[in-house]
């Protein structure tokens, strides 16, 4: 005869049972599409691929499970990648996408609207998002345009990557990021909101783009190649107003990444606690021994500066201050990856497309390459490491269980080869299908 105990302890064993099965029956009945995957990355972080795999989508967007073999649970849509190679949605840590550089950009700073910028970012937000690139930073726009086509995107609305936006850059007054080269009662027209001098002003500054409505806060701690005017690419904020838009960024919980040049800049915005920096170009020994003690990321932005080389060489489209800039801090870009490599530092993917043509995103791929990453490791860099530098590590950039289900597919093997990557043929962004030819 059994004993209470063990009785007891049966039925709670056989409604464990029950409630399993019952579990995995709701979770079947709840999967909206599943995608057919011939190659599958399964792990970004080893490289792991395995091959006839089925990913259960959940209408709510989000991945249930990833299963051997291809299923067919009742009720839900089959989408069918048995040929391709599937990976996570790719990452760019740094786009603007209400603008793209041309012929016309200084008139056009006189000319269009933020209506005219959100319109445009709209159009660039498609051509990204179909490039295979489900989430973008975007790191300088006008707040009214980036956050309303932030907020479309997230709500359905329009069709777009999931954005991460700085908003209007916090620049010094007359610095990078500032209105130059225009008359003076123009500039006083068109200058930055986010301009300031004196750490006061700059805690102010920060302080409102957050209540504007910034995710995240870009600074220009250099010079910078498409600024008007010959003032180089060196530090322009002080130490104390670095200290001060760092500290009252993250009193308000907002991570700082720091558009910065020459080494200087770097190291200055560093030592004041950035927790990033875009483009990187003189990086040094003691901006790699910064970077390896605190953290920070490297978003190295190659693509910008061989295409303000190319811009440079052809003509037509920058100013003489510009050009002349370009052809200093093109080469310097490839160099400062392959220095960052060699010393470990952390890398995310990001391309300043803006500067380059939107949709090309992936061209930074050839170039991460070239500066001695394996294909591998880039794809790591724009899954794994972007997700990991926008705080978006538990949401986004892997294909597994309770993830975004951000998926791109590719024709040849992205791991072998990352040109396949310059073709996306199949982009899911947050469970929805936007393309698939």
């Amino acid at each position: 005869m059994l004993s209470r105990a063990t009785t007891f302890a049966s039925a709670l064993a056989a409604l464990a049972m029950l409630a399993g099965s019952s579990f995995a029956q709701d979770a079947q009945s709840q999967v909206a599409h599943v995608i057919h995957a011939g190659r599958l990355l399964a792990d970004a972080s080893t490289g792991r691929v395995l091959t006839e795999q089925s990913i259960l989508i959940g209408a709510d967007g989000r991945i249930i499970g990833i299963e051997a073999g291809y299923v067919t649970p009742a009720g839900a849509e089959i989408i069918d990648q048995r040929a391709r190679f599937v990976l996570p949605g790719l990452i760019d840590s740094h786009v603007h996408l209400t603008g793209e550089l041309g012929p016309n950009q200084l008139l056009e700073e006189v000319q269009l609207t933020s209506s005219d910028a959100a319109l445009r970012g709209a159009q660039n937000a498609r051509t990204t998002l179909n490039a295979g690139f489900t989430t973008v930073a975007d790191l300088g726009a006008p707040n009214d345009s980036i956050f309303a086509l932030r907020r479309a995107i997230a709500e359905g609305r329009v069709p777009g990557p999931r954005i991460i936006a700085s908003g209007s850059s916090v620049t010094p007054d007359g610095g990078h990021g500032d209105a130059n080269g225009f008359s003076p009662d123009v500039v006083d027209v068109l200058r930055s909101p986010s301009a300031c001098s004196g750490a006061d002003a700059c805690r102010r500054a920060v302080r409102r783009q957050i209540q504007a409505g910034a995710d995240v806060i870009k600074i220009t701690a250099t010079g910078g190649v498409l600024s008007n005017t010959a003032a180089g690419v060196e530090q322009q904020f002080s130490d104390e107003e670095l200290r001060a838009i760092v500290e009252s960024a993250h009193a308000m919980g907002r991570r700082v990444t720091a558009h910065a040049h020459g080494a200087g800049g770097i190291n200055a915005a560093l030592r004041a606690g950035v927790d990033s920096i875009e483009h990187g170009s003189y990086t040094d020994a003691e901006s790699l021994r910064l970077m390896r003690r605190s953290g920070a990321y490297l978003v190295p932005t190659i693509l910008a500066g061989v295409t303000v080389e190319e811009l440079a060489d052809a003509g037509g489209v920058l100013t003489p201050n510009q050009a002349q800039k370009a052809r200093e801090v093109g080469t310097r870009m490839r160099q400062s990856i392959q220095n960052a490599r060699r010393a470990g530092i952390r890398v995310a993917f990001g391309t300043d497309s803006g500067v380059s043509r939107h949709g090309i995103n992936a061209r930074e791929f050839q170039f991460l390459v070239e500066g001695g990453y394996t294909p591998m490791q880039a794809i790591q860099i724009a899954t794994i490491n972007a997700a990991d530098h926008l705080q978006l590590g538990n949401v986004t950039g892997r294909i597994a269980a309770g993830y975004a289900a951000d998926i791109i597919a590719v024709d040849g093997d992205p791991t072998q080869d990352v040109a396949v990557l310059m073709q996306v043929p199949f982009v899911m962004a947050r469970g929805a299908v936007f393309k698939n030819e």
